[in-house]
C-alpha cells in the first residue's frame, strides 16, 4: 500500500520558476484576504496580468503547470470544478478549483515574517505606551466591577497583548539597529552627525514618555493584580475554549466536558504567561531583578553616550589626530614602498624590536653594584654594570615556576551581603520618596516640618530640587522635571526671591528663596520601577 509523500511547502523557493510560484501564492494570499477561498487557473492568470506585462509567464497554460507543481508540493489543494459543466465532454475534461492548504498558509506566513524581520526598522513607540495605559485603565474598571462582561474583558486583553507585543518587538529591533548605528565606521559623516542630533532628541523624548507612562502602567498593573485579575484571565480563557473545535472522540458529554476543561486550562496558562510578561516589563521584582522598562531606559541612556562618543571619534578623525589604525596603515605603506627585504627588516626592527627583553627589572645586587661604582645618571647603559636576568624571566616573563592554580574563592557570603545592602538602600530610597511626597503644593519652608529631614531624604531632596532648578529657563518662575529614574516628579514655583527660608537637616541648614513645591511619587508601592 503506497502512502502519499509528505508535504514540502517550501520547495518552491528553490525551484527554477521560484518567482512565478511566489507570485501565484501571493495571488491566493490576497484572495484569502478578500474572503475568496477557491480560484480557477484563468482567475489566477488574470490577477497576475494586472501586475505583470510578461504574458508568456502569465498564460493560463503556464499558470496551470505552476498550480499542479504547488499541489504536488502540498501548498495547494485541487478540487474538481463541476460548477460549469454543460456537456459530457466538459465533464470528462479535467477542470479544477484550487485553494490554499494549511501547509501552504503556514509557509506563506513564515516567509512573510522572515521578510518582515529582515526589513524591520524598530522604533520606540510612545503612542503604544499611551494605548496600553488607557486599555489597562478600562480593564481595571471591569476588574473592580462585580459582574464584568467576559467579552469586553477578552477583547481588552487581546488589544493589550497585541499592542504590548508590538511595543516589545519594536523596542528590541530599535536597540539592535541603534547598536549598528553606534558602530558606524564608514559612510557620510556629515549625514551621520545630523542624524545623531535627531536621534538623540527622539530617544530623550521616549525616555521622558517611558518614565511617565511607565510609572502609570506599573501603578495600574499593581492595582489590577490586587483586584483579582485571575478572574478576568479565566473568563478570557473560557471564552477562547468555547471556540475550540471538538474532536471525533468527544461525542459523549463527559468526554466533551473534559476536552473543554483541557482547552480552558491551556488557554489560561497562555494568558497567565502573557500577563506575567507584561508585569515583568513594567514592574521590578526586586533590586536585583529590575523591570524591562528600566533596563530599556538604561540602554537608551547608554546609547546616547555611545552616540556622543562616536561623534567625538569622528571629530577627532577630522581634526587629523593620529590613532592606532592610522599608524598601522601608514606603516603598511612604508613596508609596501621598501626597496628590498633588508630595508623591510630594518623598518621592522625600528617599529617592533621590543623582543630582546620581556621585562626590565633591577635587583638588589645590581643596585649595590651601581652604588659602589658611583655612576652618574648620564652614563650610557652599555657602559654600566651588566644587569643579570633570570633565564626563566626571559623565557616565561615570570620568576616563579608555574604551579597549580589558586582555588576559586567562594563569594556567596559576599554576594549575600551586597544583595542585602542593595535591598537596604532600595528600602531607604523608598522611605525617602514617601517622606518627600506631598499631597499637593506646599511652601518650601513647610516641607521639612519641625523635625527636619533625615540624611537619606535630604540627599534625595537635593537631587529632585536640582532637577527642577536646572529645568527652569531664564526669566521664568515655574518649572517641573521628572527624575532620571522616572520615580518622582517635582513642580517648583518661585514665591518671593527676597524671602529666605531655612530647612534644618542632619547635615546642616539649607537656605534659599521661598518657593511653592509639589513632589509626586510616580513609582507604585512595592515597585522599584
Amino acid at each position: 500500500m503506497s502512502t502519499a509523500p509528505p508535504p514540502q511547502p517550501f520547495a518552491h523557493l528553490q525551484a527554477p520558476n521560484a518567482v512565478l510560484y511566489g507570485q501565484v501564492l501571493a495571488v491566493f494570499a490576497q484572495a484569502r484576504e478578500r474572503f475568496i477561498v477557491h480560484l480557477r487557473p484563468e482567475d489566477v492568470a488574470a490577477e497576475l496580468r494586472r501586475g505583470f506585462d510578461d504574458r508568456s509567464t502569465t498564460s493560463v497554460e503556464a499558470v496551470g503547470a505552476a498550480l499542479e507543481k504547488l499541489v504536488e508540493w502540498g501548498n495547494l489543494r485541487a478540487d474538481a470544478d463541476t460548477g460549469r459543466v454543460t456537456s459530457v465532454e466538459d465533464f470528462h475534461r479535467a477542470r479544477y478549483l484550487y485553494q490554499l492548504t494549511r501547509h501552504g498558509q503556514a509557509a506563506l506566513r513564515a516567509v512573510a515574517l522572515y521578510e518582515q524581520a529582515l526589513g524591520q526598522r524598530g522604533q520606540l513607540q510612545s503612542v503604544a505606551l499611551a494605548d496600553i495605559a488607557e486599555q489597562l485603565g478600562s480593564l481595571l474598571v471591569l476588574a473592580q466591577a462585580r459582574d464584568s462582561d467576559p467579552a469586553k474583558a477578552h477583547l481588552l486583553l487581546l488589544q493589550i497583548a497585541e499592542r504590548f507585543g508590538s511595543l516589545a518587538d519594536n523596542a528590541q529591533a530599535f536597540m539592535a539597529s541603534l547598536r549598528r548605528t553606534i558602530d558606524f565606521q564608514d559612510g557620510d559623516e556629515d549625514a551621520f552627525i545630523a542624524y545623531k542630533d535627531r536621534l538623540v532628541e527622539y530617544i530623550e523624548r521616549f525616555i521622558a514618555d517611558l518614565a511617565g507612562r511607565g510609572a502609570q502602567i506599573a501603578d495600574l498593573l499593581t492595582r489590577l493584580n490586587a483586584a483579582d485579575m485571575e478572574r478576568l484571565l479565566l473568563a478570557a480563557a473560557r471564552r477562547e475554549a468555547g471556540d475550540a473545535v471538538p474532536s471525533a472522540s468527544d461525542s459523549d458529554e463527559p468526554e466533551a466536558e473534559q476536552a473543554r476543561a483541557e482547552a480552558t486550562r491551556a488557554a489560561l496558562t497562555a494568558w497567565e504567561n502573557r500577563w506575567r510578561g507584561l508585569a515583568d516589563w513594567f514592574l521590578s521584582r526586586s533590586a536585583r531583578q529590575p523591570s524591562q522598562a528600566k533596563l530599556l531606559r538604561s540602554a537608551a541612556v547608554s546609547a546616547i553616550t555611545g552616540l556622543v562618543n562616536t561623534v567625538a571619534a569622528l571629530n577627532e578623525r577630522r581634526g587629523g589626530r593620529s590613532d592606532r589604525s592610522a599608524d598601522f596603515r601608514a606603516l603598511a605603506r612604508l613596508f609596501a614602498q621598501a626597496p628590498d627585504d633588508a630595508a623591510a627588516h630594518r623598518l621592522w626592527r625600528a617599529a617592533f624590536a621590543l623582543t630582546p627583553a620581556r621585562h626590565l627589572t633591577v635587583d638588589a645586587a645590581t643596585e649595590a653594584a651601581w652604588q659602589d661604582a658611583d655612576l652618574p645618571a648620564a652614563v650610557p647603559w652599555a657602559e654600566a654594570p651588566a644587569l643579570e636576568i633570570s633565564p626563566r624571566l626571559r623565557e616565561t616573563g615570570s620568576y616563579e615556576r608555574r604551579g597549580a592554580p589558586n582555588r576559586v574563592t567562594d563569594r556567596t557570603a559576599a554576594r549575600q551581603v551586597l544583595a542585602e545592602q542593595v535591598e537596604l538602600e532600595a528600602a531607604q530610597t523608598a522611605a525617602a520618596r514617601a517622606r518627600l511626597a506631598t499631597d499637593g503644593p506646599v511652601l518650601l519652608s513647610e516641607l521639612a516640618g519641625p523635625d527636619g529631614l533625615d540624611p537619606h531624604a535630604f540627599r534625595l531632596f537635593l537631587t529632585v530640587l536640582g532637577d527642577a532648578l536646572s529645568a527652569r529657563t531664564p526669566g521664568e518662575s515655574e518649572s517641573s522635571a521628572i527624575t532620571g529614574d522616572g520615580t518622582m516628579e517635582v513642580r517648583l514655583k518661585l514665591v518671593d526671591p527676597d524671602t529666605v527660608v531655612e530647612i534644618q537637616t542632619a547635615d546642616g541648614v539649607l537656605s534659599g528663596p521661598e518657593h511653592i513645591i509639589e513632589i509626586i511619587d510616580l513609582a507604585p508601592a512595592g515597585s522599584a520601577a
